[in-house]
């Protein structure tokens, strides 16, 4: 099991999607996570709204020049930067047999942006996202359900995440786990949890 933000997806030199938004798009990053995000994104995330649904407005009322499609499609691109060098060493343990799977926090149309426009169908066997579960990560029901739709037990899975408390999560369900800073190959990561291409 993969995560996709820090690990999969990486922004150039650790900037934010929305670092240059304000200059490209005339919306201040702070007022959008404000009005949108923190009072929006949890729900939609989970599966319980829609993005555009829920953005439009906000958009309407903060910057009426842009549409939510424009901004949607601005987000998707500046946060849709490929690791390829990641994505290479994966491919070596999916080759060796080993299943690939996404595990990650995603709505809906970024979840279908990266699986189908960003050609991550090609090279994972499924994906498995919170607003599809209607849970999250760390939330322990999150580990349940992708453990219910894999048919995998937690012994057999091992979670490659960027986040402390995902992989905090994911090992306290019973899952093995591993930290990921990207400052080791993919390999000598995994050693740690007693795999081996070998």
């Amino acid at each position: 099991m993969v995560d996709v933000d820090g690990v999969v997806v990486q922004v150039p030199d650790g900037r934010r999607w929305d670092a240059d938004l304000e200059a490209d798009l005339g919306i201040p990053a702070q007022v959008l996570q404000e009005r949108f995000f923190a009072a929006h994104f949890h729900d939609i995330v989970h599966g319980r709204a829609d993005l555009f649904e829920r953005l439009e407005p906000v958009l309407a009322q903060i910057a009426p020049q842009v549409s939510a499609r424009e901004l949607v499609d601005y987000w998707f691109e500046k946060d849709g930067r490929l690791n390829h060098a990641m994505l290479d060493e994966l491919s070596a343990w999916r080759a060796a047999g080993f299943p690939l799977h996404l595990a990650t926090v995603q709505e809906h149309h970024r979840a279908r942006h990266l699986w189908e426009a960003l050609g991550l169908k090609e090279r994972f066997d499924a994906i498995h996202y919170a607003a599809e579960l209607g849970c999250a990560k760390p939330d322990p029901e999150f580990w349940a359900a992708v453990q219910r739709r894999t048919g995998f037990g937690a012994a057999d899975l091992v979670l490659i995440d960027d986040s402390p408390r995902n992989v905090e999560g994911a090992r306290a369900a019973g899952w093995s786990a591993v930290l990921w800073d990207g400052t080791e190959p993919l390999e000598a990561v995994l050693a740690r949890a007693g795999l081996s291409l070998r």
